[in-house]
């Protein structure tokens, strides 16, 4: 479909009859031209007919004048179309807008490896469990960008904002429990997700998803700290407390037994998500926890649908050549008669 992208230029198409309308013809230089005896005109014609450029010969001027200004508003015309950009659009093609920044913030302290999880019905520690469940998660967010922290006693990032998802599951397999020191510092790491994410704008399009076992036991910021950071920052939180009611140890008999409690400050973290408009998750096991993953993708949908763009093939230069074809015409054709 071909359109004009300034369509009201084609109003000024009149400006040449209005020019010509009002404004009076203009005359000689120097006045009204002397009038020439008829026998010397005569003679004039005879001469010119002998050498076959006599005044019939020629286009009366009227009628060349009529000719010119017609080519002249062909020109304007041709000029008026070019600037009122003629284009080719394409049909509506609907696109997905890419916004996430998701930054994962994962807990490896050495209580990660506590193996009360399974994987195909096999025991497994927490922290194998938690990069497969996050490995699949990545996968899914095929258009987003995704960043990774590692925290322990201290927090690291280990992989800024990217869409490299290659790199991104290298990583998280690279890492070890205790990799961090072997306490838990959720402030810290919380603080570094923050002022990771809060470069830039659309804060609303950026998202933290914390999972840890345990609870803020060792760092530089309290936990109190952090929620109220957290919940000035308009960034949203989701937090994921991992594990069981309880360790799991191995009897000399070989049957799996809890003992204690799990360690885990679920009231801390449900502060955390409650104060960035967020929400808090329980795994106790696999299924768990991949569910957990699911209803956060579900959650936080990575494309906006409503998106539609139009190929757009400009024209411009197609009327602008053929006026500059026909100006060329015309300088050809006056300087002709002149001669």
């Amino acid at each position: 479909m071909i359109i004009f992208a300034y369509p009201l230029v084609f109003f000024a198409i009149v400006i040449p009859f209005i020019y010509r309308m009002l404004l009076p013809p203009i005359k000689g230089m120097h006045g009204d031209a002397l009038e020439v005896p008829r026998p010397f005109m005569n003679a004039v014609n005879k001469i010119s007919a002998k050498s076959g450029k006599g005044v019939a010969a020629n286009l009366d001027n009227k009628t060349e004048n009529k000719l010119k200004f017609t080519l002249l508003y062909f020109i304007w015309a041709l000029i008026l179309c070019s600037t009122a950009r003629p284009q080719i659009v394409g049909e509506p093609i609907q696109i997905r807008s890419y916004s996430r920044e998701i930054l994962l913030v994962v807990d490896i302290s050495t209580s990660m490896l506590e193996p009360d999880f399974k994987i195909d019905n096999k025991r497994s520690d927490r922290l194998t469990v938690v990069k497969k469940t996050i490995s699949d998660f990545i996968k899914k967010r095929t258009d987003d960008k995704i960043g990774l922290i590692f925290f322990g006693t201290n927090a690291y990032l280990q992989s800024p904002i990217t869409y490299d998802k290659k790199s991104l599951e290298e990583i998280l397999y690279a890492v070890d429990a205790g990799m961090a020191g072997n306490s838990t510092a959720i402030g810290d790491a919380l603080g570094l997700a923050l002022k990771t994410l809060r470069k830039g704008e659309d804060l609303e399009k950026k998202v933290i998803i914390l999972l840890t076992d345990g609870e803020n036991n060792d760092g530089s910021i309290n936990l109190a700290e952090a929620i109220d950071l957290a919940g000035k920052e308009g960034i949203k939180v989701y937090t994921i407390g991992v594990g069981t009611d309880g360790a799991l140890i191995q009897s000399m008999f070989g049957f799996n037994i809890k003992v204690g409690s799990s360690g885990l400050d679920e009231k801390s973290l449900k502060e955390i998500a409650e104060a960035t408009k967020g929400t808090y998750f329980k795994a106790s096991d696999t299924k768990s926890l991949e569910k957990v993953y699911d209803t956060i993708d579900n959650m936080e949908p990575s494309a906006n649908e409503d998106i539609y763009i139009q190929e757009v093939k400009e024209l411009y230069y197609i009327p602008l050549s053929a006026a500059l074809l026909f100006a060329l015409i015309l300088v050809l054709w006056t300087r002709r008669y002149k001669r």
